[in-house]
């Protein structure tokens, strides 16, 4: 399970760390009410932290994501969750992601359900389209990154427990586990007997509960776990 401390290393800045995205916005603004509310005014400033974070070309997979599509790729990691909307594990080469927060890339009609591709979108968008609307059925498209307000996708939610109630190994990278309901599914590996780990800068709730703790840079630790893991 990996967390904003894994993609702060390539760029990505986090939301609620020192320098984070809070520090510059409102998290009010990201509400799904306030999309709800008025859909042109949410998309105006959504070109804006798309530009804000994404828009640099430095913006690429690390050592941490490339470790973990390794230990994937070896047969001894099952499943990526994370709570990053970025896409970098699938750029670094993991296959079975599950976005727990949706993804910053894709669109979703609230009308239809259509999606798509969310860089046109944003184009179109900056361009003075507020908000863009679906060419199926001219309703307003939303970004498929979970807003305040919104539940999790049940379905990738629904797959996250199961990996974790069936996991020997659970490891967390980079995640202050402060943000439910994604936090509890530590607690639950720990709780079917899965080994926790848990490689993060500062504490987190569930340090108590993990069977290691590594207090280090996740672009430092994983690779290191990565060689130990395949006798390395």
């Amino acid at each position: 399970m990996t967390g904003a401390g894994v993609s702060t290393a390539s760029g990505v800045p986090s939301f609620r760390g020192p320098g984070g995205l809070w520090d510059r916005y409102d998290p009010d603004d990201f509400h799904v009410r306030r999309f709800e509310r008025d859909p042109g005014a949410f998309w105006e400033l959504w070109v804006d932290v798309q530009t804000d974070v994404f828009g640099g070309e430095e913006i690429a997979p690390n050592r941490a994501h490339t470790a973990l599509a390794e230990l994937e790729g070896q047969g001894l990691l099952d499943a990526v969750l994370t709570q990053n909307v970025d896409g970098l594990h699938q750029s670094a080469g993991s296959e079975t992601v599950i976005e727990l927060h949706g993804a910053h890339d894709r669109v979703e009609c609230q009308r239809c359900g259509r999606r798509g591709d969310a860089d046109p979108v944003v184009d179109r968008a900056r361009d003075g389209e507020l908000p863009p609307r679906c060419e199926a059925c001219s309703g307003a498209l939303k970004p498929a990154s979970v807003l305040f307000g919104e539940p999790l996708p049940e379905s990738a939610l629904l797959r996250a427990h199961v990996h974790a109630e069936k996991s020997e190994a659970f490891l967390v990278a980079g995640s202050s586990l402060t943000v439910e309901p994604a936090a509890s599914l530590p607690e639950t590996a720990a709780d079917t007997d899965a080994t926790l780990i848990v490689v993060n800068d500062q504490p987190t709730p569930h340090d108590e509960l993990a069977e290691y703790v590594f207090r280090d840079d996740v672009t430092d630790v994983l690779p290191r776990l990565r060689a130990v893991a395949a006798g390395e």
